[in-house]
């Protein structure tokens, strides 16, 4: 739930700062800032962590770490989607669709104790997804469509 801290500050400082230049509240802006500077830095993450993400990968999965780069870059390239009016409710469909699509790696991943951080398998287990991947998942869901969907 760490990671969901950078979706509410950034929010909250995006939403003050709109108030005080332009004088109302932007929550349709704030909203979509904090999802792209959040799907920006874990776009960013798949290029320090690109082992142990490859490890989250399902077995079945040929070219592991092409995936993990091509993720990176669809998630950079989604965060700077949301901020673009024209892109923004397409980019938050596809990105709803990915998450739901993740999550799946995230129960691979959960099911073989794997740290995606020091690619091994010392991770938190089945724990960790129930307890914080699957509600952080739903957040991100339900944001994502409330400000890129839903306000749009």
């Amino acid at each position: 739930m760490k990671l969901l801290s950078i979706i509410a500050i950034t929010f909250i400082v995006s939403l003050v700062a709109t108030k005080l230049i332009e004088g109302f509240w932007n929550f349709l802006f704030s909203g979509n800032l904090a999802m792209a500077v959040f799907i920006i830095f874990t776009g960013l993450a798949h290029f320090k962590y690109q082992r142990g993400m490859a490890m989250m990968i399902p077995d079945f999965f040929p070219a592991k770490l092409f995936l993990v780069y091509l993720t990176g870059i669809l998630e950079i390239a989604a965060g700077v989607g949301l901020m673009i009016p024209a892109l923004r409710e397409i980019t938050a469909i596809l990105l709803i669709l990915f998450f739901v699509i993740i999550f799946f790696a995230n129960i691979h991943s959960s099911k073989k104790n794997i740290n995606l951080f020091k690619a091994d398998f010392t991770g938190p287990g089945l724990g960790y997804l129930y307890k914080e991947r699957l509600p952080m998942q739903i957040i991100l869901i339900a944001w994502t469509w409330f400000f890129g969907i839903y306000l749009a």
